[in-house]
């Protein structure tokens, strides 16, 4: 199963980030475990300065700004 994760601190475009990410799955209609990461210590783990960030297994795919639903669903079918 794919695992998603959304880094950020709970600001506007960190939730639109989770929102766009889990149209996104119900579009494609895949599984995929959806994780929100607030904690700055994890977030710094992935050397990310800027957020929101978005990771897909365990790479991250966006940094400092809001992916839109299509981008995320291109990232998730490659």
């Amino acid at each position: 199963m794919m695992i998603i994760k959304v880094l950020g601190t709970g600001c506007a475009k960190c939730k639109k980030q989770m929102e766009n990410v889990k149209t996104a799955i119900e579009e494609l209609e895949i599984e995929a475990e959806v994780i929100k990461v607030e904690d700055f210590k994890e977030i710094m783990g992935y050397k990310v300065m800027s957020t929101p960030a978005l990771v897909i297994d365990d790479v991250v795919k966006i940094k400092g700004r809001v992916a839109s639903v299509s981008e995320i669903r291109e990232m998730l079918e490659a």
